[in-house]
């Protein structure tokens, strides 16, 4: 097996392992936690990349069996992703419905990447491919649209919980930079949609905090009004709103799926476009490699090929 580290041969792919479920108990969890393990088939000194999913209207998308097109395509560039399924997902719904914390979970979800962390040996145990090719100081995390609510509090957010008016702070120092995919936006006036009353805790999110680095993907025509009439920009908030450092891709023609993100051929996608999964796929890699590998300029490299390139896929602003 090779012995390369991810900093040696950036932006080649290579054949990628998966596995799952890998179970971990949590004492005073409705369920057991159940994650997928997805790594290159080579290297050592692999860096983590923790992935939550959303909360969309398919069966499986949502747990540990959602977003192959991301998860394949980061793992296959030096990453070991680690999807948990979530209390929220349509899989435990019979299971969980009366459990503390429904319906929306929010802060079981944040402590479902914290439970993943620190349990890094036992998930290598359960990978025997993986024995000794982690390094647990390399931790980033990606979110999509629920997904990039849950990132926001592990990146520094704050919130107001709802039911008790208390301020609650859920960061998690070990991971290290993150990506947050059509993450939900601001609250107060302009959180005004019709499920604002069904989801109140989306509108309690401070950004002020949040600030460990982090790329925030949005899509130009993902338009929230079941939540805002802020339109696109509010996605964006995170980026808005947040300290630096942050960088905003703002993805043309995108919709809510940013192209298909979720799953291959996903009935739910409404912009199913491969060519801007892939770039989006690339592009996050890079961001997150340059993050943890000082020095690496993927990151750099990818924004001026963005930059100059014909018929770009989207733009980006840094602070």
């Amino acid at each position: 097996m090779s012995t390369s580290t991810t900093a040696d041969v950036p932006g080649t792919p290579v054949p990628v392992l998966s596995l799952s479920p890998v179970v971990l108990p949590v004492p005073g969890r409705p369920v057991d936690l159940h994650v997928r393990v997805s790594a290159p088939v080579t290297g050592t000194g692999l860096p983590v990349l923790l992935l939550s999913h959303g909360h969309g209207p398919s069966h499986h998308l949502s747990s540990l069996n959602g977003y192959a097109p991301l998860a394949n395509s980061w793992a296959a560039h030096g990453f070991v992703v680690v999807q948990p399924t979530h209390l929220t997902s349509r899989t435990l719904a019979s299971q969980v419905a009366d459990a503390p914390g429904a319906p929306d979970f929010w802060r079981s979800r944040a402590e479902d990447m914290t439970h993943v962390l620190d349990r890094l040996e036992t998930i290598e145990d359960a990978v025997p491919q993986l024995a000794g090719r982690i390094d647990p100081t390399k931790v980033a995390l990606a979110g999509h649209s629920l997904g990039g609510f849950t990132a926001a509090l592990l990146l520094g957010a704050g919130l107001t919980d709802p039911d008790t008016g208390n301020p609650v702070h859920l960061r998690e120092p070990r991971i290290k930079a993150g990506v947050l995919l059509a993450p939900p936006g601001r609250g107060g006036d302009v959180f005004n949609g019709p499920m604002a009353r069904q989801w109140p805790v989306i509108g309690a999110v401070d950004f002020s905090t949040m600030d460990a680095p982090a790329l925030v993907v949005t899509g130009d025509k993902d338009d929230p009004r079941h939540f805002t009439d802020m339109g696109p920009d509010w996605h964006a908030d995170p980026y808005t709103l947040a300290p630096g450092p942050k960088s905003l891709l703002t993805l043309f023609d995108a919709e809510h799926g940013l192209g298909g993100i979720a799953g291959y051929d996903a009935a739910e996608t409404t912009d199913e476009n491969p060519e801007r999964v892939a770039a989006l796929a690339r592009l996050t890699a890079a961001y997150l490699r340059t993050r943890l590998h000082p020095g690496d300029t993927a990151w750099q490299t990818a924004c001026e090929a963005l930059a100059t390139g014909p018929d770009p896929v989207g733009r980006i602003v840094s602070k």
